[in-house]
């Protein structure tokens, strides 16, 4: 399988030229798996790491540098292990998409067998009533030929010869002639008529016959050929949900191993400085120094006294060495950041185009009850740029305003998204759907179904993920519908 442009190279070819296609612009890169190597910055108290290097002895240093070797040794297996598994991963997800695709596509074939049908039926109506027309028409004609055919018992059927040897009068014979002859023509005339509305419509019957069965066949085959691919995808999202749980048991216990990792470095690193520091000291002959004894285990140890003020016009040498160390001592307390600046109204752009004058009018583009909301914090450390609307599957997906579709296709960790450039550097994002109803180029207009509701791209719910994005940077959707 080719390599996929992920949704970031996709964004900057689209923002390249959106000048050149009234400002189309898509969502920025979203990444699928957080990364793996950076370490967590949990630090130990400097003055347990004091104590902790004044009970040690040589032995135990080089117990603990064996238990960090080992550390290190488990957590490149358990990369290695990680790295297997995310591969496993990715194949999983391309199995995934290619059965997600495929849905979309026999759903659309499915969409659009249902309009013939419906286009076939309301043929068949029309038939129906030419049918029922025809029929009156005959009673009709059966009528008129009903006269004739009276008229000419009650003159009788005379022999034209015959009549004219009897010497009658001339004029009155031309006269029965002349009827005679008017009434075969009419007789032949609607028994034509009659045999070739008959013949017109047992062939267009018989011919709608036919397509309606033959529609109704092609229904069922494509049904039957959805279940299947709906079973195939539960089978492998139920493979990629076990690939995700293990890489997700991997990822805590690399965490748990690299914080430990780095507590014994730091412990390490002091225990060396400390020894080495000791043993120059030895060798330097400042013997004449007060002793200091190293503190056994258990033994409490004294709080350093406070040092002098610094001199405010000399720059002290421990400034440095204490802001590192503060700077240690606070990473151990979660900071508090401030939301990005995408998520905050006060950064947004200000609106402008088409799309700004029908704010607070629009309308969700469908029913649910809404589980994420604009700039809430996700699990993975960021927040959310839309909204994730809980619906059932099927449900219709309508265009929020009148545009053009730009997107339509299946993409990693969206499913099968769509997205609608409504000018003005406007975008209105629909992931997670089920099926696509609109291609790339096509206008759709305001309400317009564009969409069905689904759980594509992994999701664990069935719902739909919604954006709106103005220059590119989020807005919140729920500022620019009516809640009505």
């Amino acid at each position: 399988m080719p390599p996929r442009a992920d949704l970031s190279a996709i964004l900057r070819r689209l923002s390249a030229s959106a000048h050149e296609n009234h400002g189309r612009r898509l969502l920025p890169t979203v990444l699928l798996v957080a990364a793996l190597a950076s370490p967590f910055p949990i630090a130990a108290s400097p003055r347990q790491n004091t104590r902790d290097a004044a009970t040690a002895s040589p032995s135990e240093i080089a117990e603990r540098q064996g238990d960090l070797k080992s550390l290190r040794s488990q957590i490149e297996t358990l990369r290695r292990e990680m790295a297997a598994a995310e591969g496993s991963r990715r194949d999983a997800m391309d199995q995934v998409q290619d059965a997600e695709r495929a849905i979309s596509s026999t759903q659309r074939e499915l969409h659009h067998l249902t309009i013939q049908i419906e286009q076939l039926q309301a043929t068949l109506r029309d038939l129906g009533t030419q049918s029922r027309e025809l029929e009156q028409r005959l009673s009709t004609q059966q009528a008129q030929l009903e006269k004739l055919l009276y008229r000419q018992y009650l003159r009788g059927n005379p022999d034209p010869v015959r009549l004219f040897l009897n010497g009658d009068d001339a004029n009155q014979l031309a006269r029965d002639l002349h009827y005679l002859e008017a009434i075969g023509r009419a007789r032949g005339q609607i028994l034509l008529e009659i045999e070739a509305t008959l013949q017109r419509k047992q062939a267009l019957a018989a011919d709608t016959r036919q397509q309606a069965a033959q529609l109704s066949a092609s229904e069922a085959r494509q049904k039957d050929e959805h279940a299947q691919l709906l079973a195939r995808r539960q089978q492998r999202q139920a493979m990629l949900s076990q690939v995700s749980d293990q890489i997700a048991a991997q990822r805590r216990e690399i965490g748990n191993l690299q914080r430990d990792e780095k507590r014994l470095t730091e412990l390490v690193d002091r225990l060396a400085k400390l020894i080495a520091s000791r043993a120059a000291e030895a060798r330097d002959g400042r013997r004449e120094a007060p002793r200091r004894e190293l503190p056994r285990p258990g033994t409490p140890t004294e709080k350093p006294s406070r040092p002098p003020p610094a001199d405010p016009e000399k720059p002290s040498r421990g400034s440095a060495t204490g802001s590192a160390t503060g700077s240690e001592t606070g990473s151990e307390e979660a900071p508090t950041t401030a939301p990005p600046a995408a998520a905050r109204a006060d950064n947004l752009p200000s609106p402008s185009g088409n799309l700004a004058r029908m704010k607070g009018q629009l309308r969700l583009p469908t029913r649910g009850a809404i589980s994420n909301r604009f700039g809430a914090a996700r699990q993975e450390g960021s927040t959310w740029k839309g909204l994730f609307i809980l619906a059932s599957t099927g449900s219709e997906v309508r265009s929020i305003a009148a545009g053009r579709v730009v997107f339509a296709e299946w993409m990693r960790g969206f499913g099968n998204l769509l997205i609608v450039d409504h000018g003005g550097s406007y975008l209105s994002i629909y992931a997670n759907n089920d099926s696509l109803r609109k291609q790339v180029g096509e206008e759709v207009r305001t309400g317009e179904t564009i969409a069905t509701v689904g759980n594509s791209g992994g999701n664990p719910e069935s719902g739909l993920y919604f954006e709106l994005r103005h220059q590119g940077k989020p807005l919140d959707p729920l500022a620019w519908v009516n809640p009505k």
